[in-house]
């Protein structure tokens, strides 16, 4: 199956949209149906149940995660509606490309009897009006998901595709507010601090000249 879009997300720079789509926390947030999006050695078997134990222990300390690097793979826990069926994929991602304005990425998910082998890629193009994301899928799939047939599958890739591009811009949003709102609140510290050094300086100046005065 092939799949390809434009998504423009609007009232952010291209910096900012390339920082939000090399984030694995944003990602994890933003894509349906994630359970955990992490990190994982190239070399060692995932064991998708203790991860899934690991996230469940508590929220994972998203400064914590450095963004996507080239050649660096991740486990994904993903569970998806196809029709009446909501398989769980166990996902292994590797960031093939990512060169500023483009990524590309490569894997493979397995659920019971269903499985599927994917590549995708993105790049970024800055508009007027803000940041124009032309990005691409290929899939193929196996098993009993493979026999619902393109009827079932393309409408429901599609709509997940809308979904977390929706959610991207979402996310990126809430971003930018917490950097907004980080630096106002840097700028009161900063304000306050001088106001209370320049008080300080008064009261010391005025002391001393107390003490000049009473010494004559």
């Amino acid at each position: 199956m092939e799949f390809n879009g434009t998504f423009e997300i609007t009232d952010s720079g291209i910096d900012e949209v390339w920082d939000g789509l090399s984030d694995p926390a944003v990602i994890e947030r933003a894509l349906p149906g994630c359970v955990f999006l992490v990190e994982v050695d190239d070399d060692a078997e995932v064991n998708f149940r203790e991860l899934a134990d690991r996230e469940s222990d508590g929220e994972p300390d998203d400064a914590d995660r450095p963004s996507f690097e080239e050649g660096k793979s991740y486990a994904a826990l993903v569970q998806v509606n196809v029709g009446a069926v909501t398989p769980r994929f166990e996902t292994v991602v590797t960031i093939d490309k990512r060169e500023f304005p483009e990524m590309e990425a490569s894997g493979e998910g397995k659920s019971g009897s269903s499985s599927f082998e994917m590549a995708s890629g993105m790049t970024l193009t800055e508009t007027d009006t803000g940041v124009t994301v032309d990005w691409w899928s290929s899939a193929d799939v196996f098993g009993r998901i493979a026999q619902m047939g393109q009827r079932l599958l393309n409408p429901a890739a599609n709509k997940i595709v809308q979904r977390f591009f929706t959610q991207i811009q979402t996310e990126i949003a809430r971003e930018n507010e917490r950097s907004d709102d980080s630096q106002v609140e840097s700028r009161t510290t900063e304000a306050d601090e001088q106001s209370t050094a320049e008080a300080d300086g008064g009261l010391t100046g005025r002391f001393q000249s107390f003490v000049s005065r009473d010494g004559k």
